[in-house]
């Protein structure tokens, strides 16, 4: 098993402690910042992959900022997962990672994580779901 780094677990997978909650357009709609997008790849440990989702899963509800929280298998690799977020800005992000919910989801996680693969930080402009950008 390779060996994460705390700051790689909190940016990967302490969010994901979290799941899908709605912000109101009124909260999007001020234009102050755009929105942040983050998808990653995490890789279970050999066989502990649906084991980890649940806790990727687990507390779905009042994530401040969370406007889009996706966890998916990988089609490919039995011990990928996909971790797809939508946030109102980069800060509410942030923010998330000190919650108590998500410090928990990252206690219980850790041991079940073999590593990361692909990182990307996007900046979402729309979707279902999702108020367009020159909407904001």
């Amino acid at each position: 098993m390779s060996k994460i780094s705390r700051r790689d677990f909190i940016l990967c997978v302490g969010a994901a402690a979290v799941a899908f909650t709605s912000t109101p357009t009124s909260a999007l709609s001020n234009g102050a910042s755009k929105m942040y997008g983050l998808i990653g790849k995490i890789n279970a440990a050999r066989g502990k992959r649906d084991e980890l989702i649940a806790i990727l899963l687990e507390g779905v509800a009042g994530m401040p900022g969370s406007l889009s929280y996706v966890v998916a298998k990988d089609s490919t690799d039995e011990d990928a997962i996909w971790v797809t977020e939508v946030w109102d800005t980069n800060a509410s992000h942030e923010a998330s990672l000190s919650l108590p919910s998500v410090q928990e989801a990252i206690a219980q996680g850790r041991p079940l994580i073999a590593g990361f693969g692909e990182r990307f930080e996007t900046i979402p402009i729309g979707g279902h779901g999702l108020v367009a950008e020159e909407n904001r």
